[in-house]
């Protein structure tokens, strides 16, 4: 609630309370996903700072938590595709990171650890098997939409840890859109999807410590009404979120950043993903979309 105050001559300021204006109407849009069963999950090796090989890992329980998370978007009247997990890639079960598909154009990935090197050639011969025969195949570094993330308008493209530079130049090529480029700065933080995410089109959410100097200026000009996650959100990987519009399915220990999105007018959705971030992923890294 605000306040305006209104003044006659010779009388004091008398002031009035105004409503504020309340949030806009959000509308989901139906969405299709592509999704791995954490099958063959593991954390077997150290490849970003939430890893750590000694920690016991539950594969049943990360299945069931998988499976929850599958079930909460067909729930929410969206289509999920299944891609076969393979036996010695554990970390296959974050689809997000094998292609970045914009009107249907379907860009491969290519990872910097060679533990998951393999996962894009099972991704890419999905894409090719089920209606997507020009898939292109990145020469640089391109962990997909763990660094690339579509508003709309832009292709937001991370680096810093993972996605060369050189290659958000090839995802222009690609797809055919333009790319603004953004540097990580925090290793928690490897991933542009782990430190940002889209609400709907012309505004995000993210964690501004997770950002360089600079990319935190262009982000401030080009969502100036952003939402602005704090370090305990961002800490659960409360940002690695997926959103359709008006469902926001986001970690359930991110309880502030679940607010702030209910206040502004989307409804929180919560799920369990903690098994799975023991490997540093959240929902948005188990879900790639495919946008046709």
């Amino acid at each position: 609630m605000t306040s305006v105050s209104l003044v006659a001559p010779g009388d004091a300021p008398l002031t009035l309370p105004v409503a504020a204006a309340p949030a806009p109407a959000r509308v989901p849009t139906a969405r299709r996903y592509l999704m791995c069963e954490p099958r063959h999950f593991a954390v077997e090796y150290r490849i970003n700072p939430w890893m750590d090989p000694e920690q016991p890992v539950d594969v049943e329980l990360a299945v069931r938590q998988w499976r929850e998370l599958k079930g909460v978007y067909e729930a929410l009247g969206h289509r999920v595709d299944v891609v076969e997990p393979a036996p010695g890639l554990p970390d296959m079960v974050f689809a997000a990171n094998s292609g970045t598909v914009v009107g249907g154009r379907v860009l491969g990935s290519r990872f910097r650890a060679p533990q998951r090197a393999p996962e894009a050639e099972h991704f890419r011969r999905w894409f090719e098997a089920n209606g997507y025969p020009g898939v292109v195949m990145p020469e640089r570094i391109n962990e997909a939409e763990g660094d690339f993330t579509w508003t709309g308008r832009y292709l937001l493209a991370g680096t810093g840890f993972r996605t060369d530079p050189a290659a958000h130049a090839e995802a222009q090529e690609a797809l055919g859109v333009p790319v603004v480029s953004l540097r990580l700065v925090d290793p928690r933080y490897y991933h542009l999807d782990t430190a940002l995410f889209v609400l709907a089109e012309d505004l995000v959410a993210y964690y501004p410590q997770a950002f360089s100097p600079g990319s935190r200026e262009v982000l401030a000009g080009l969502f100036p009404d952003a939402v602005l996650a704090d370090e305990r959100d961002a800490a659960c990987l409360g940002l690695n979120a997926v959103s359709d519009g008006r469902n926001v399915v986001l970690p359930l220990e991110a309880r502030g950043l679940a607010a702030e999105v209910e206040r502004r007018g989307f409804t929180a959705v919560p799920v369990d993903i903690s098994e799975l971030r023991k490997s540093g992923g959240g929902p948005k890294c188990c879900t790639l979309e495919i946008r046709d």
